[in-house]
């Protein structure tokens, strides 16, 4: 019989590639898993893995196994999800990942709805970037989580994860409202009709302010700048959309920022809109949507989402 515990670490080598990372996220010694692992592959009577340089690399018999492996651990949480609903009650820790415009704008909301629903449940909120939410929850790090994507930057499929549509939404370019580019470009091609290229061709030249290297805002922005028939030259790299406004505010180049953290915006920035989006999800474990925890997460992140949209102040096409 093949042991669960084993068939999670295969596919977690499957997914970090390493024996050393695997180790680390799941807080065993690389010696432990490699030791699992001849376990597994004894079980299983073929070779699930072998060596590659200095690194190991599954065999076809190991990434079949792993494909299986999705399918057992997919309804294990279907068994855990279930069983949840059979008790009185959601209550407990509920861990939490967003990334950061979802903390100050969707999570407050959706935090609050939850201790009016169900104030046995004890939620507790990390801020991560949606490229590295798949790992948390694999790992057990997470419950659930707020995810995006973005245009250019579309999110890889996984089927370790699970995921409920919440909100798209534009984004716009933020420039300083002194600048003569931002007033001729934003008057020759207004609004979400004009191209990336008539919208941020202007600004070549300028500053740019983007998210921090490896994460999907810093992907999107450079994409749409060589999109536009220019490599960006950034000057700084912030993940909050709140810094980029004032560092726009201040003068400091130009950026991206999507509609929910555009309002309020501080004075002396102009916001045009941009055929451009990003669609943010609530994103779980395979398996795991009907836990009443997770789901009653998703009900109180929908509603957020939905007095947002429906409240006034939103940003028009040019601001």
């Amino acid at each position: 019989m093949l042991d669960v515990r084993r068939l999670h670490l295969l596919r977690e080598l499957d997914r970090r590639g390493t024996i050393a990372a695997v180790a680390e996220a799941l807080t065993f010694t690389a010696s432990a898993v490699s030791q699992q692992l001849g376990v597994l592959e004894r079980e299983a009577g073929v070779p699930l893995l072998e060596r590659s340089g200095r690194r190991v690399v599954l065999t076809p018999a190991g990434r079949s196994l792993v494909a299986h492996a999705d399918a057992v651990l997919n309804r294990l949480e279907q068994a855990v999800a279930e069983l949840a609903g059979a008790r009185d009650g959601i209550g407990g820790p509920l861990r939490i990942g967003t990334y950061p415009s979802g903390g100050h704008t969707i999570v407050p909301g959706a935090l609050a709805e939850l201790a009016r629903r169900h104030p046995a449940l004890e939620p507790m909120v990390r801020e991560i970037d949606s490229a590295r939410v798949s790992d948390g929850l694999r790992a057990g790090e997470l419950d659930v989580a707020l995810v995006h994507d973005y245009d250019f930057v579309p999110a890889t499929p996984d089927t370790t994860v699970d995921e409920v549509p919440l909100l798209e939404e534009p984004m716009y370019l933020v420039t300083h409202a002194g600048s003569e580019t931002t007033e001729t470009a934003a008057t020759a091609s207004p609004g979400p009709g004009g191209t990336l290229a008539a919208l941020l061709g202007p600004r070549a030249d300028v500053p740019w302010i983007t998210a921090r290297d490896g994460t999907t805002g810093h992907a999107m922005a450079v994409r749409a700048c060589q999109a536009a028939g220019f490599q960006p030259r950034i000057r700084h790299q912030v993940n909050d959309f709140r810094t980029v406004l004032a560092l726009v505010a201040a003068g400091q180049g130009a950026g991206f920022v999507p509609e929910m953290a555009a309002v309020p915006s501080p004075a002396g920035v102009v916001l045009t809109e941009l055929p451009l989006f990003r669609r943010s999800k609530v994103a779980f474990r395979a398996g795991g949507g009907a836990h009443p925890a997770i789901a009653a997460f998703v009900a109180a992140a929908t509603t957020a989402v939905g007095r947002m949209v429906g409240s006034e102040g939103r940003a028009g096409s040019t601001r």
